[in-house]
């Protein structure tokens, strides 16, 4: 397993014995319906590892520093990737694409799981995921 910080919330993502990323969905005992992130309810739904890589589903590019509050982040404001990717037929999340020049981007993109670290308005570091190209290992 990498050296990270704190996840940013609890029940996202975990890792496998091999220290690669797994986010954490959550399957409904009932109907099978797999949601993302895992629900609390741990007597309605069961944990359940989501694959690591898809593919690019949609995305957009924040090019203009958001708004304070909610926004927290640095003066010097980068603009960033942000997508959707399909995990096989299970689900589609929402996350940051890292790691890809913007015009790179494309639907259908093979995309895989990474976290990286990044800093709280407090300075203090947390870890979320991300996705980035499948090929660039």
């Amino acid at each position: 397993m990498p050296d990270l910080v704190a996840p940013i919330a609890e029940r996202l993502f975990n890792f496998d014995a091999d220290g690669e990323p797994l986010l954490l969905g959550g399957r409904d005992r009932e109907t099978g319906r797999i949601t993302f992130p895992a629900p609390a309810d741990e007597e309605r739904f069961e944990i359940v590892p989501l694959p690591r890589t898809g593919r690019l589903w949609s995305w957009t590019v924040q090019r203009f520093r958001p708004k304070s509050p909610p926004y927290a982040g640095p003066e010097a404001f980068e603009p960033y990737a942000v997508g959707y990717v399909q995990l096989g037929d299970t689900i589609i999340v929402e996350a940051r694409l890292t790691g890809i020049a913007f015009d790179a981007l494309r639907i259908d993109l093979p995309m895989r799981l990474v976290t990286e670290n990044f800093a709280l308005a407090t300075g203090e570091q947390r870890t979320t995921y991300a996705f980035t190209r499948e090929s660039d290992r």
